[in-house]
């Protein structure tokens, strides 16, 4: 899929969607609770609906309204309707799942779409390795056979924090106590709290003991809750970064007191020299002399690409530090900027870790790449508001946000959709 988008102010007001990770999180727990759940404020993104289609191989009944699901959750894990998990290219579904289906105790195969099964599994076949159980990984599948232990695990801090959220939805389910020390660096620390304030609602307890050690009581149970999924920031901050380069917009349906570590963009934005205000649980932004910065991304990696758009329109030079987890994404995000950015007169250089982006300048363009990845769809996007262009491959949207060219054309930017 094509979209063609011409230069175009935009104005007025749009409601983000619901945070896929918290979806991800509400719709485990309550698929892990023996009873009834109703989750409202649900948008079938694709990785949404993976997660939904995986819990129901686990034995959920999963009954989909137009933006709810209710959740009848598994009484044990002996009711596994199929051996193939179909993941499709959802890291958090992969993550958090390989853990849980362990209990299962069967031979369970995951299978995924482009890029998902060449991301880094690493921490797993480890633990699985050091506990004497079976996984395997190939370009085409992961394996894995024999249910986790009860102990202490030790992961380090600098990889993806689905790994250790992965571990908290399963160890309060078995008989032990278990420990989780997580090597410092710790980033991404806002998402395990994330994790631990929905398993909080559904009726699991975690315990910070200190900075880097997690208790997870054994023998608890999911207990049924009804939770209403908050807005995403990480989306947020399409319409955040389009507000700081083009024009005012309000922006609904977020709250104001979420954990989410993507809430980082208002803090962000306020210092690249753009003016965010809230009120009556509307964010105003409003577009501005917007001045080069330095970003730490720890813990918002999935702003990255979009950043790179609001440094490019920037006077000055950014870095963006802390960013090597951009490299193993649905696509390698440093590369694909620094290709797309070039494109449009922007030039961003590069480490592993690091970026560089020469902000000011910038050309109108022919035809940009979605590199097979939501995100840089997206950011792109933005940025051809203000210059015009066309990008490829725009189906990729559908992963995470399916209306985000609707939302657009809703405040004013002038595009269309080539199927």
């Amino acid at each position: 899929m094509k979209v063609v988008i011409k230069p175009s102010q935009c104005f007025g007001s749009v409601k983000i969607p619901p945070s896929k990770s918290m979806a991800h999180r509400a719709i485990i727990c309550a698929c892990l609770a023996n009873g009834t759940s109703v989750i409202s404020n649900i948008d079938y993104s694709v990785d949404i609906s993976t997660t939904i289609d995986c819990m129901r191989n686990l034995g959920a009944e999963i009954e989909c309204g137009k933006d709810f699901v209710v959740v009848k959750g598994i009484e044990n894990f002996k009711n596994l309707k199929s051996n193939k998990i179909q993941c499709n290219e959802s890291g958090s579904t992969l993550r958090f799942l390989i853990p849980i289906f362990s209990l299962t105790e069967e031979k369970i195969t995951f299978i995924g779409k482009n890029r998902l099964l060449k991301r880094p599994q690493k921490v797993y076949e480890d633990i699985f390795n050091q506990s004497g159980l079976y996984f395997y990984q190939d370009d085409e599948k992961i394996e894995i056979q024999g249910k986790l232990q009860a102990k202490e695990y030790t992961v380090c801090g600098n990889i993806s924090s689905q790994f250790i959220s992965g571990l908290l939805f399963t160890l309060p389910l078995l008989k032990e106590n278990s420990k989780i020390k997580i090597l410092t660096p710790v980033e991404s620390r806002s998402y395990i709290d994330l994790t631990i304030q929905m398993l909080n609602k559904f009726g699991i307890e975690i315990i910070w003991q200190d900075d880097t050690t997690l208790f997870v009581k054994g023998n608890q149970q999911y207990k049924p809750y009804n939770e209403t999924v908050e807005g995403d920031f990480s989306q947020f901050a399409f319409f955040g970064v389009l507000s700081a380069i083009n024009s005012k917009l309000n922006i609904s349906g977020m709250d104001n007191n979420s954990l989410q570590g993507d809430k980082q963009i208002l803090d962000i934005l306020s210092q690249f020299g753009c003016k965010v205000s809230y009120k009556d649980k509307i964010y105003s932004v409003s577009s501005n002399k917007l001045v080069a910065n330095e970003i730490d991304l720890k813990n918002c990696p999935d702003l990255g690409p979009v950043l790179c758009v609001l440094a490019m329109f920037s006077q000055g030079t950014t870095r963006i530090y802390n960013a090597s987890r951009l490299r193993i994404k649905e696509s390698d995000r440093i590369e694909a900027m620094i290709t797309e950015c070039a494109k449009m007169g922007c030039k961003i250089e590069s480490t592993k870790d690091e970026m560089i982006i020469y902000g000011g300048y910038s050309v109108p363009t022919v035809e940009l790449n979605g590199w097979k990845d939501h995100r840089i769809v997206m950011a792109c996007a933005v940025a051809l508001t203000k210059l015009g262009g066309t990008i490829d491959g725009c189906e990729a949207i559908t992963k995470s946000y399916p209306n985000f060219f609707k939302d657009l054309q809703s405040v004013g930017i002038d595009l269309e959709i080539l199927e």
